[in-house]
């Protein structure tokens, strides 16, 4: 089996519909996708009937966006939760109209200083989906002021540059609690990704650990060799899930969908101690 736990499509910052990642998914030979929109499960019904049709089974999942107390990013992978559970659905709504006026906020900076207006972010939005600094970047791209949502992050949308904002995310911990409320499996995204910034210490690990984090994603792109090692070892010691996925994001990322994989009987653990939704098949 060929199983990929970490793909995003345009209800966050992917570049493809729900469906079309689906289809992507079974042309790159994949039995098991994972759609894992950043705080968003509004691409589940869809992706679900298109899984059917072409023959993938679908987990449905979400990419939770957390903060330490001292500010470092962390992103949590949440597997076969409920979607309806009132908690974590409460959390995700806070952090998403945060990411609004954040958002607002940086393109009123931006147009300071770059041909950009707010109605030029929106074109690159989808419906309902959730807003972040890759729409931001898009617009950047069209208008000619960067090559491509790379150079837009690793430049003008750094956190370090002074267009940036910050804006409300739950603490990884309390992220762990609420996924595991709500019936699903919680996952530390690429967690020693320095590339992206600041990576967390192990006391974040410890709390995340004591709040119930099952599994680390290991085999991802952004983690370095190194940091892959010291993982694997922090895996054995807590009985910790191994998964490895592409982090997919259509056109919006080099990242190619079955570039890294998750084992078989990984991902029957996810399934059985998945309660909140079941996997579609």
């Amino acid at each position: 089996m060929r199983i990929d736990l970490h793909a995003h499509s345009n209800v966050s910052d992917g570049t493809e519909t729900p469906a079309a990642v689906m289809a992507a998914a079974a042309a790159a030979g994949l039995d098991v996708i994972a759609l894992t929109d950043h705080d968003s499960t509004d691409g589940w019904a869809e992706a679900s009937r298109a899984a059917l049709e072409v023959g993938v089974a679908l987990v449905p999942g979400m990419e939770i966006s957390c903060r330490t107390e001292h500010g470092i990013s962390v992103h949590l992978l949440s597997y076969l939760h409920d979607p309806t559970h009132a908690g974590l659905l409460d959390e995700i709504t806070k952090a998403k109209d945060a990411r609004l006026t954040r958002a607002e906020r940086m393109v009123t900076l931006l147009a300071e200083d770059y041909p950009l207006n707010w109605d030029d972010v929106i074109h690159h939005v989808a419906p309902g989906a959730t807003m972040g600094r890759p729409h931001i970047a898009d617009a950047l791209v069209a208008a000619g002021v960067v090559a491509d949502r790379t150079e837009a992050f690793t430049s003008i949308l750094t956190s370090h540059s002074r267009y940036f904002v910050q804006h409300y995310a739950p603490e990884p911990a309390l992220a762990v609690e609420l996924v595991r409320a709500a019936g699903g499996v919680p996952v530390f995204a690429h967690p020693v990704a320095s590339s992206r910034g600041r990576v967390v210490g192990e006391h974040t690990y410890r709390e995340m650990i004591d709040a119930g984090l099952a599994g680390l994603e290991i085999d991802h792109r952004d983690n370095s060799d190194d940091g892959r090692e010291f993982l694997r070892g922090l895996a054995a010691r807590h009985g910790l899930l191994v998964t490895g996925s592409s982090d997919y994001h259509g056109a919006g990322k080099p990242n190619r969908l079955g570039e890294n994989l998750t084992a078989p009987d990984v991902f029957a653990r996810i399934e059985e101690l998945g309660t909140g939704t079941a996997v579609i098949r």
